[in-house]
């Protein structure tokens, strides 16, 4: 079986900030208002950075994410890309222009 290996994050508050702001987006109470966000601003949900510095995230994480070392922005992209793959079936039928990949 697939066992991620543990690495080591280099700046802790950054990459915390970061991260909460992920969860927080992606928390059931949220998600549909996040979805909405994105879809009324054209952004596609896979496209981690636009939607980084288009503010979707909120501020804080926008002005973090640069502060991070390329191994640790690669965990929260990592993070971002399966969290958003968790989102319930019907809301993601309901935003299919956000999750589109065209």
């Amino acid at each position: 079986m697939y066992e991620q290996a543990v690495i080591a994050v280099g700046n802790q508050e950054a990459f915390g900030t970061v991260r909460q702001a992920v969860e927080s987006s992606f928390s059931s109470a949220e998600v549909a208002g996040f979805l909405e966000s994105l879809e009324r601003s054209r952004l596609r949900i896979r496209h981690f950075e636009e939607v980084l510095q288009a503010g979707k995230l909120g501020s804080a994480a926008a002005a973090s994410y640069p502060q991070l070392g390329d191994g640790d922005q690669g965990m929260i992209r990592e993070l971002y890309l399966s969290t958003l793959e968790k989102v319930d079936p019907e809301l993601r039928r309901r935003f299919l222009k956000v999750y589109a990949y065209y």
